[in-house]
């Protein structure tokens, strides 16, 4: 588990093919002197990797085939920034929100506002994500906790939306170089995927319905910002 909060910003030093998938080495930059074991777990732009062995501030990574073809990874090159985080701890403070690292679309950059005084940038998720995406809800862009700033419903197109970018996030994350065009790794809110996996259960999308108890909708949820 992670909170979105990037701790380093790291640069991939060697990608070797495998017969599992891809052997992944990672300079840790400030996290150089983390006690980082083999088995930790660390979010790689958004992406929960199990650290193979830590030497000389690098980490190495197996990524498998099923990562690699449903994340950003799959085409990340020598030189590439990667933002990294390690997970929590009991006592940790959650700066962001709960992260599990578990990438469930990538999406497409569709413009990029350079505007100082209001960053923007706003992304098209694949079909199918629209309802994920709640105003003003959390969102994980490439490891990233944003807030969904506004979604594009109105327009008739769920899946659009926009984040306003800080400065400090600017500066201490991958999300200042991004263009139109680019990939990013989206990782929707654990909460709302729970809700509306409940509801398309209860509504019969799913082989055992739950009843749907009275006057509860996706809409009324919607309605209500919890869904």
């Amino acid at each position: 588990m992670f909170t979105g909060i990037v701790q380093a910003l790291g640069i991939v030093l060697v990608t070797a093919d495998t017969e599992a998938g891809k052997r992944m080495t990672v300079s840790l930059a400030e996290l150089a002197d983390a006690p980082i074991c083999s088995g930790d777990s660390i979010c790689v732009s958004g992406v929960c990797l199990t650290a193979v062995k830590k030497v000389n501030g690098n980490v190495h990574f197996d990524v498998v085939n099923e990562t690699l073809k449903r994340s950003t990874l799959g085409v990340t090159k020598v030189q590439d920034r990667v933002n990294l985080e390690l997970s929590l701890r009991g006592d940790s403070f959650v700066g962001g929100h709960f992260v599990q690292g578990h990438v469930d679309a990538v999406a497409t950059v569709v413009a990029v506002k350079q505007d100082p005084g209001d960053w923007r940038i706003t992304l098209q998720a694949p079909a199918g994500f629209g309802a994920y995406i709640v105003p003003k809800g959390a969102v994980t862009l490439d490891g990233v906790s944003m807030t969904v700033a506004e979604t594009e419903c109105a327009a008739g197109n769920a899946e659009r939306f926009s984040v306003a970018v800080i400065p400090t996030t600017l500066e201490n994350t991958t999300l200042s170089s991004l263009q139109k065009g680019d990939k990013v790794n989206v990782e929707t809110d654990i909460i709302s995927r729970t809700v509306v996996h409940y509801l398309q259960q209860m509504n019969g999308k799913n082989s055992t319905p739950v009843k749907t108890p009275a006057g509860i909708t996706l809409a009324k949820l919607q309605e209500l910002g919890m869904a």
